[in-house]
């Protein structure tokens, strides 16, 4: 989907924000946490940090999570979310038919009580009317009533397969990850590549665009990964973009995430603290750090600048900045 144009993008981000301030999205839909930050951008409801992990454990076919104030939103997703009009619209749909007695979760509540109301309600729509538990969607809309409830339901169209709750992944907090520039990256093409970088932690895999015919590429995108309990390295690929056959490989490097959240985690309230470094990721000869990578404290919040040297590849260089969200933000 493309992005909004830099002339809707400010008015867009007003209609979102006018939204979240009206009462019934004050608080998350789901467990009722105050002050939401995130949203569900098919779905159509403001969530807290905590249900927005169980959210992306779900995938992006049944919800798609954006942060109000971090992540660019199109044109398209910001109608999306005023024409459901928010939590009491989406939950009088979704939350329809909760049996006598159930209990919906608390802003206290733990993971396991809070994934299975979750994919109770959206995946498995067991609180919806049963004649609006549908599989495949209408292409007309012929009233403003049917259209909000398509919308809202839209998730579900690919949606064929489910998970236990046991299975499902508990996340500490998310890293906002910006990737800046790429530097000397490889030759895939005749004279030049067209490079993007991919992000895997865990089961997420997200990308930056394409820029073509260019091996000195600045992107300055920023993407979004939960982090889960048990956690490893995020690994960081390069490909070339080809058109008509498989894309190219321009090299991989992994990133320890370990120092960051360790350090995070015994400072906690980093808001508390003036400017500071609080930890280190060392250069070695096991890992593609070009030097020895600070976690700092600045302006209340915890990032790391990392310069990574592509493994397996003849050259090329990208530079990252890391910054770590905690569940409470």
């Amino acid at each position: 989907m493309s992005k909004p144009q830099l002339g809707h993008y400010s008015s867009g981000k007003r209609r979102l924000k006018d939204l979240l301030l009206q009462s019934d999205n004050r608080v998350c839909a789901d467990c009722g946490a105050p002050d939401p930050k995130w949203a569900s951008a098919n779905i159509g409801v403001f969530i807290c940090l905590k249900c927005c992990g169980v959210h992306r454990s779900l995938g992006t076919h049944i919800s798609k999570v954006l942060s109000v104030t971090l992540d660019e939103w199109t044109d398209d997703e910001i109608d999306a979310m005023v024409e459901v009009g928010g939590n009491a619209s989406a939950n009088s749909i979704y939350e329809a038919f909760i049996p006598e007695g159930y209990s919906k979760p608390r802003a206290d509540s733990g993971h396991e009580e809070r994934a299975k109301f979750i994919r109770s309600k959206y995946e498995l729509q067991d609180f919806l009317k049963p004649s609006l538990r549908i599989s495949s969607i209408p292409h007309k809309k012929s009233s403003l009533q049917s259209s909000l409830s398509w919308k809202i339901m839209d998730s579900f169209r690919s949606s064929s397969s489910s998970q236990n709750v046991e299975g499902m992944v508990e996340f500490i907090g998310m890293l906002k990850v910006k990737v800046l520039k790429g530097t000397n990256l490889a030759i895939r093409d005749m004279l030049s590549s067209d490079p993007y970088v991919v992000l895997t932690l865990g089961h997420q895999k997200i990308q930056t665009t394409v820029v073509k015919s260019n091996l000195n590429p600045v992107w300055n995108e920023e993407l979004m990964l939960s982090v889960p309990q048990d956690f490893g390295a995020v690994k960081l690929e390069v490909y070339d973009h080809d058109t008509f056959s498989a894309d190219d490989i321009m090299g991989e490097a992994e990133v320890d995430i370990q120092p960051m959240i360790t350090s995070a985690m015994a400072f906690g309230d980093a808001g508390m603290f003036g400017n500071m470094q609080i930890g280190k990721w060392l250069k070695s000869n096991d890992n593609a750090l070009i030097e020895d990578s600070t976690v700092n404290i600045i302006d209340g919040k915890v990032k790391q600048e990392v310069s990574l040297k592509l493994q397996n590849v003849e050259s090329g260089e990208i530079s990252l900045d890391i910054e770590w969200i905690p569940l409470d933000q």
